[in-house]
């Protein structure tokens, strides 16, 4: 089969679910990693033909994006602030307005360490609340080598994919160290601590940083199938009466792990940008700031303890 005949027929399979400009990206995205070729290959090479051993693969990989599911699933990873992570159903598909929240936060990180470093401390901490895949966590501890970074999940799945995830090369190349990921409710913390005995053993951290459950159950309707029939609910929603409950516990993990002068980045649903930032003015926290997106929406939330 010709790949350009390939491409056309994939095309207009998934047009439905995506639209004609992204269902070609998509069926673009699959050619490459399976075949080795270039967004342009059936252009310039309208003759090529799809090597026989290779339609099966393909043929496999096209049926589970018809039925909707995305293509990281299919593929297995997904590219994020420069590094490839495994992602599997277990966890959310890393969004790039997350690697917006990676910046911030790696920004500050790196203005800590090198504050910490006149006074001799060399140990910067972050904690990470909330992880998911660990992107956030393995982005900060591999772009800061030498900061210890502890990830926390209550999904034992996310955690295993987390933890699993291959930076050894990394790691090796650059000292940094791998993160520690732990299982905790992030929702179950008392007003009055105590924090879990492997997060106070740490002592203080310098950096909170958390993209938590923040959709609300209403806007389901509104979502592509792809995202609610496949990515975990539990990793993206919440019941419209009590839209913010992520972020009033980790303003209590915030005031229990963070040392003074420790900053905090939240990812935040859009609707409530100044509720969010009210929230932890209210907690009692300092430089409290809301932060926009690409697309000028409100996204982070920015604080200081």
């Amino acid at each position: 089969m010709l790949l350009k005949d390939f491409i056309s027929g994939s095309v207009s399979d998934l047009e439905a679910l995506y639209g004609p400009d992204e269902a070609k990206s998509i069926v673009l995205m699959l050619c490459e990693a399976l075949l080795g070729t270039r967004s342009y290959t059936h252009i310039i090479e309208p003759g090529y033909e799809i090597a026989a051993g290779k339609r099966a693969s393909l043929d496999a990989a096209m049926q589970r994006l018809k039925e909707g599911e995305p293509l990281q699933y299919v593929l297995g990873y997904a590219h994020f602030s420069g590094f490839m992570f495994r992602v599997d159903p277990s966890v959310l598909i890393p969004r790039p307005e997350t690697e917006l929240l990676c910046r911030m936060s790696g920004e500050a990180l790196d203005m800590k360490r090198r504050r910490l470093d006149a006074f001799g401390r060399k140990d910067v901490k972050v904690l990470d609340l909330c992880t998911g895949s660990g992107c956030i966590a393995w982005t900060l501890a591999l772009s800061c080598p030498g900061c210890r970074v502890m990830g926390v999940d209550i999904s034992e799945g996310a955690l295993r994919t987390a933890d699993g995830q291959d930076f050894g090369g990394e790691i090796k190349r650059t000292g940094a160290l791998k993160p520690v990921f732990i299982r905790e409710d992030v929702l179950a913390l008392a007003e009055d601590g105590p924090l879990p005995d492997a997060v106070a053993g740490w002592g203080g951290f310098d950096i909170l940083v958390s993209n938590p459950p923040y959709v609300r159950d209403s806007e389901r309707a509104m979502m592509r199938r792809n995202v609610c029939d496949f990515e975990p609910g539990l990793a993206l929603f919440v019941p419209d009466e009590d839209p913010l409950k992520f972020y009033r516990s980790i303003a209590v993990w915030a005031k229990l792990a963070l040392v003074d002068g420790g900053a905090g980045f939240v990812e935040i649903n859009e609707a409530f940008g100044e509720q969010t930032a009210a929230l932890f003015r209210g907690a009692g926290f300092r430089n409290v700031g809301a932060v926009k997106d690409f697309c000028g929406k409100n996204r982070f939330v920015r604080f200081t303890k």
